[in-house]
């Protein structure tokens, strides 16, 4: 299955709503002491029409207004007043504890949802976040997990209780008047099949609302990540109308929702009263000719509304389901989207670490990403590294050279040839194993929104403080962060928004340098220091190389004339080999890179 998500109209079913099972199953006592509950108030509830009945056939139904008579009418009347309210004592405790426990379930049950999406998310590939935007993913975890909420905390507890409601009242109707609730019957038949049909149009509609909240918040997402860069092109005014035309789209759409809701239950209403109202007018006319006794009407009266208000709640709760099942198709596609890598169920290990680092290996490997099938990044690239190598590998722009970092790193896997690592295929590697033997300094350093203490300790969880502060020494980047008004415990900003760009690629290499790998990629670590926090930041390097193998993508002299070997790609291929000097006397392609791009100062 494609990993990509992609809007899909509603599959016009509620089974959908099936896909929550696995999250309801633990909590299988829960849910029995709610039904508990419910099946206590709805029976107190139904209660209540017969005790009015028996009050007023055998309170106020006796002749007599003094003596022993009158007696009996008071005892009686006192009686089944005490009976009522006995009756409203079980229903308010009934109804308080079913509350508590749906509430309960629907925030747990919603709260293991949105763990479940965010786990499964942040483990698929980059293949997975080329077609898929974060704002839609927060969206889903957001505005679809509480229609869910909605739907376990209160819906379907509503839809339970009037469904009781609705058949308990039905039989109670057929022990008052059985021609009465046959006349009901047919009535309810012929108005519940056009409710049916308008209710998939509510259903549709859904869907295209959420879609539309989805796409509003993708572009909000998208842009209040790029603030510097809007600011800087002044398109504050044009980002905001943007931002105004989706909100609203998603505005006129969830109009349409709400239209399409407010004529349903607006049929539901009238349809089924109307159908109650006939009814009970004949009823009247039956008390008038004697066929039945004041209190078997007024009984009948109170079932039928009860049966009258069940409805009409289903149908608002069908309303909810509608978009509740919605939304759990739209959760589904996240947790249903495979990513195409995958560790393999038996992994293989790594041999022991060696004192020099690791061995790589890349034979005949070819690669063209999925989004853009007919372009080679990669072809027939073959590289043998020792341990303990630094190899630079530079090139033009769109070379490979950053795309063979995501391969050795098992973000995407090559269609042909095999990578590995100390003599393992790196597919037979779990990625945990994989990703933990490498170490990585990428040119775009992400900052998180904590202090410098756990940026810092992101390389490796369970380093101590003073593991954290050695590494940002080795980094260079101690200095800059003692300056911090809070030293290591100063938040460092949405971002690192608070830092400079050469302090945010220092932080990056003391996270790789705590990892302490023994694999390391360099993404031309140096290349936004001025001079002399390269010269530090080089110093560091240079001692964090010693024991292990490194990769670095070079742009500039000063990290090239450091390597061992030189790899110069070209086209995704590999076009020259060598040091800096005797590419330099070939006075191809790197001789020409080397006097056009390079640094020399």
């Amino acid at each position: 299955m494609s990993s990509s998500i992609k809007p899909e109209p509603a599959k016009g079913s509620i089974k959908t709503l099936i896909g929550l099972l696995p999250f309801l199953q633990p909590y299988k006592r829960q849910f029995m002491l709610a039904g508990l509950a419910l099946i206590v108030a709805a029976a107190a509830t139904l209660a209540i029409p017969y005790a009015f009945r028996q009050m007023i056939d055998l309170g106020f139904g006796k002749s007599g207004i003094g003596g022993a008579d009158a007696a009996a009418n008071t005892l009686h009347i006192d009686l089944y007043f005490l009976a009522l309210f006995g009756v409203a004592c079980v229903l308010g405790v009934a109804t308080a504890a079913r509350f508590y426990m749906v509430s309960w379930l629907g925030e747990r049950v919603t709260a293991d949802l949105r763990s479940a999406v965010y786990a499964h998310v942040v483990t698929q590939s980059p293949q997975f976040f080329e077609t898929t935007k974060t704002g839609e993913v927060l969206s889903r975890l957001t505005t679809d997990t509480t229609l869910i909420q909605t739907l376990v905390g209160t819906s379907i507890s509503m839809a339970l209780r009037n469904g009781l409601l609705f058949a308990g009242g039905m039989v109670m109707l057929f022990i008052t008047s059985v021609k009465l609730s046959s006349i009901i019957i047919v009535m309810l038949a012929a108005v519940v099949l056009p409710i049916v049909f308008y209710g998939r149009r509510v259903r549709k509609l859904s869907r295209e609302s959420q879609d539309r909240v989805a796409d509003a918040s993708a572009l909000a997402g998208e842009i209040l990540n790029a603030m510097p860069t809007v600011q800087a092109f002044t398109h504050e005014e044009i980002e905001a109308r943007r931002f105004g035309t989706s909100v609203e789209r998603a505005f006129h759409t969830a109009m349409q929702r709400i239209r399409a809701r407010s004529v349903l239950t607006m049929m539901a209403i009238l349809l089924v009263f109307g159908a109650i109202v006939f009814v009970l007018w004949l009823g009247a006319h039956a008390v008038v000719q004697g066929s039945m006794s004041g209190g078997q009407l007024g009984q009948f009266i109170l079932y039928a509304s009860l049966v009258a208000g069940s409805i009409g709640a289903l149908s608002e709760v069908l309303g909810d389901t509608q978009r509740a099942a919605g939304a759990t198709e739209r959760l589904l596609d996240l947790l249903t989207a495979q990513s195409p890598v995958q560790s393999v169920l038996l992994p293989e290990t790594l041999p022991p670490r060696t004192a020099n680092g690791a061995a790589l290996q890349l034979a005949d490997v070819v690669f063209h990403y999925p989004s853009r099938p007919d372009s080679s990044a990669l072809m027939h690239l073959s590289l043998d590294i020792k341990p303990g190598e630094t190899i630079a590998i530079v090139g033009p722009s769109g070379a490979g050279k950053t795309t063979l970092f995501q391969l050795l790193l098992r973000f995407y896997d090559p269609q042909q040839g095999a990578i590995r690592l100390d003599g393992v295929d790196i597919k037979f590697l779990s990625l945990q194993t994989l990703r933990g033997a490498i170490g990585i300094v990428p040119q775009d350093t992400i900052i998180f929104s904590e202090n410098a203490l756990e940026n810092i300790r992101f390389g490796r969880a369970d380093a101590g403080d003073e593991e954290v502060i050695a590494a940002a020494k080795m980094a260079a980047a101690h200095e800059f962060i003692e300056r911090l008004p809070q030293g290591y415990q100063s938040f460092l900003g949405e971002r690192g928004v608070r830092l400079s760009g050469g302090q945010r690629q220092r932080i990056a290499i003391a996270r790789a340098l705590l990892k302490n790998p023994p694999l390391l990629l360099l993404d031309e670590a140096t290349s936004a220091l001025d001079a002399e926090s390269e010269r530090l930041v080089q110093t560091a390097l240079e001692a964090a190389m010693i024991g292990r193998t490194t990769l670095v993508i070079a742009h500039r002299l000063a990290t090239v004339q450091r390597a061992d070997r030189i790899i110069v790609l070209e086209h995704g291929r590999i076009v020259e080999t060598g040091t800096h000097a005797s590419l330099i006397a070939q006075n191809g392609l790197y001789a020409s890179l080397a006097a056009l791009q390079f640094n020399t100062d």
